[in-house]
Order: C-alpha cells, then structure tokens, then sequence
C-alpha cells in the first residue's frame, strides 16, 4: 500500500459514513413527518373553509361563513417573519380597497397573540392595517397545514378555497383577487 492510498481510502470512508448519514437523517424526518401529520397538505381547492374563526382586537368572533357573498383574501402571518412584513403593506392596501365585493382579512400566528400584535400595528402605523387572530389553536384547521408564513389563501364568494400559496411575490395577492372576483 503506498501513502497515496491511504488519503483516497480516508475520503472514500468519509464520504460513505456522509451519504450514510444524510440517508438515515432523511428517513428519520420522513417518518417523523407521517408520524406526526407532517406528510399531510394544506386543503385542496373547492374545500369549505367557511368554519375557520377569528377574533378582531375587541374579542369579538366571526368566520368566514359571515362572509357569504363576498371573495375573501386571507393572509396568514407574524410580525417576526421578513416576508410577511415585506407583503404586509400590498395586503393592507388592498384590505383598504375592499367592500361590497371582497374583504382582505390578515390573521396573525404570533404566539404572543396581540400582545406581539398590538405594538408592531403600534409601530407601523402607516400600514393602518386591521388584524385578527385565530380564535383557538383549531381555529385555521379547515386550511390544511400552513408549513410557511405568509401563507394566502383567496376564498369564493361560497365559502370555497379557490387557490392557496405560501410566500410573497410582489403582486400575486392582488392579481389572485382579480382573478377571484371575475369568477361569478
């Protein structure tokens, strides 16, 4: 055996014990993931989400069936997260545009609920966006599992999931909105 052998041997046992371990770590997330409902997707379109609830800041309750007749545009968010507070300000435009047609609710997932809510609205007034917050852990579960944040999700007029998608792209909310409120 030469000393040049004994470099590539070593490489060669690293390599194996790497492609080894990324292997089980793959398998151990996977099976985590079923074990634990991970594996499971957000709802598909035309599922009723019309049951999901949330309370506006006086604690007062709604869901979206109250919203029957209208397109609603809801967007899942933090304020510790970049991209929500880089879409926040496309949503809170279009929530300023809403009425007789549609309605743009913004719903909160900070764990600190409106004690995290209140000072980053405090801070950012020139977004005079108004939020909400889940009424209770189960209150998104009609949505399937959100695995990001933001999360936007445009609902018909029936109470229906038309399309769903999670990240910000400049645009996308209100173009989905149109495209929402042609459908009749």
């Amino acid at each position: 055996m030469s000393d040049a052998y004994i470099p590539e041997s070593r490489w060669r046992m690293v390599a194996a014990a790497a492609l080894v371990g990324g292997g089980l770590l793959l398998a151990g997330v996977a099976m985590f993931r079923g074990f634990f409902g991970g594996a499971s997707e957000g709802a598909s379109s035309g599922t009723d989400v019309s049951r999901v609830a949330f309370r506006d800041v006086n604690g007062n309750r709604q869901t979206l069936a109250d919203f029957k007749g209208k397109v609603v545009l809801v967007d899942v968010w933090a304020t510790w997260c970049p991209p929500c507070r880089k879409s926040l300000p496309e949503v809170a435009e279009l929530q300023k545009k809403g009425g007789e047609s549609f309605v743009v609710l913004p719903i909160s997932v900070d764990q600190g609920g409106w004690s995290d809510v209140k000072p980053f609205l405090a801070q950012n007034p020139q977004l005079g966006l108004t939020a909400y917050l889940p009424d209770g852990a189960k209150a998104l579960e009609a949505f399937g599992e959100i695995r990001g944040i933001p999360t936007t999700l445009i609902i018909d007029r029936q109470g229906k999931l038309v399309k769903r998608w999670s990240g910000f792209g400049e645009g996308m909310a209100k173009r989905a909105l149109d495209e929402a409120l042609k459908d009749r």
